[in-house]
């Protein structure tokens, strides 16, 4: 059964930071000597982020995980039910309606989480099922989006609240790792929330005029990339790794399996007319371009997500598909989203004209 998204919302926090503020603020220039600093302007010019929104750095030196964990619960929650009331009411149910609650992150852990703390502040019905996505890195809320689908598939009268949060902003880290300083340069903090329901419309008596439903997903791990790009938790926060090897990997592996995937559907690269690629950086869409033989018009709406939010991580896929859907688009749309592994999600996408 597809899965119609009903509603979307999307919510950054209030501080907004240029590329050039953030630069500042990197931890890595109160040290930095003249030639390091050029460096670091290189990197943070070449990033393809323009602006970014911050929860309010720690006055700390290279605070601890702890600390970093005990500032992650009450903003994560902030952002969450901003992201989830936006939806709600784009959807237009009430909250009460949910039957089933599915929280991405992998940038904080908290038990109870944010997600029993949205049941209570919404509020959801205190018997809504909970599910939680963990630590899957920037493709989660692809594994998000298919556990709703199988939670329609299962009961068509289900009404799912998906909202994923992402602070990659408590994860900068100090020194000159190359893939840290990569890393402070690209992501940002933001969350995103979807309510789903069948194809039927799940019974929530909600209405609209355009919507975005997805019809398939799939899911593989590249051969010989397991290392290339993995998220650490260490006792200063969560360490990337980003091999300089990732884009030129997918742009040489990606393309055999999108063809045989898309076969199986009856349909072919030039059939897509639409894709949001989940911006890991300029250089990983710029892989996508190559591998897939897109023209850079046809991901515009990643590339703008990048330069307006940075890398928000999960949450990221979520705006592009809030922009994609007020677009007038006949043909399938093609998401893709890389994470550790390394792994490639992929949903394939169309436009609904009502329910």
């Amino acid at each position: 059964m597809p899965l119609s998204l009903l509603g979307l919302g999307t919510v950054v926090p209030e501080w907004r930071l240029s590329q050039r503020e953030a630069l500042a603020l990197a931890p890595q220039m109160g040290s930095a000597s003249p030639r390091q600093q050029r460096l670091l302007e290189r990197i943070y010019q070449r990033s393809g982020v323009t602006n970014r929104h911050c929860i309010p750095l720690s006055q700390s030196t290279n605070p601890s995980t702890a600390e970093r964990m005990r500032r992650y619960q009450p903003a994560a929650l902030d952002l969450a039910l901003r992201a989830s009331r936006l939806a709600l009411e784009d959807a237009g149910i009430k909250a009460n309606t949910v039957t089933h609650l599915i929280t991405v992150s992998c940038t904080g852990f908290g038990a109870p989480g944010f997600d029993l703390a949205l049941i209570a502040s919404l509020p959801l019905a205190m018997e809504v099922a909970r599910t939680h996505v963990g630590f899957m890195g920037c493709h989660g809320a692809f594994n998000g989006l298919r556990v709703a689908r199988a939670f329609v598939e299962a009961d068509p009268s289900a009404c799912v609240l998906l909202c994923a949060v992402e602070l990659c902003s408590l994860h900068l880290q100090e020194g000159w790792n190359p893939d840290h300083i990569v890393a402070n340069a690209l992501f940002a903090d933001g969350a995103g929330a979807v309510v789903a329901v069948g194809s039927d419309g799940g019974g929530v008596g909600a209405s609209r005029t355009r919507g975005l439903q997805l019809v398939a997903s799939s899911s593989t791990v590249l051969p010989g990339t397991q290392d290339l790009m993995s998220w650490i938790i260490e006792d200063h926060g969560f360490s990337m790794v980003l091999s300089a090897q990732v884009p030129s990997r997918i742009a040489t592996q990606l393309r055999p399996w999108l063809e045989h995937w898309l076969a199986g559907l009856g349909l072919t690269l030039p059939d897509v007319e639409t894709w949001a690629v989940h911006p890991g950086g300029p250089r990983i869409l710029g892989a996508v371009l190559e591998s897939a033989g897109l023209q850079s018009a046809q991901i515009d709406l990643s590339t703008s997500v990048l330069r307006e939010f940075g890398n928000m991580s999960s949450a990221t896929i979520l705006f592009i598909l809030e922009r994609l859907r007020t677009r007038d688009c006949h043909g399938p749309c093609l998401a893709l989203g890389f994470g550790p592994g390394l792994t490639v999600e992929a949903a394939l996408l169309t436009q609904e004209q009502g329910l």
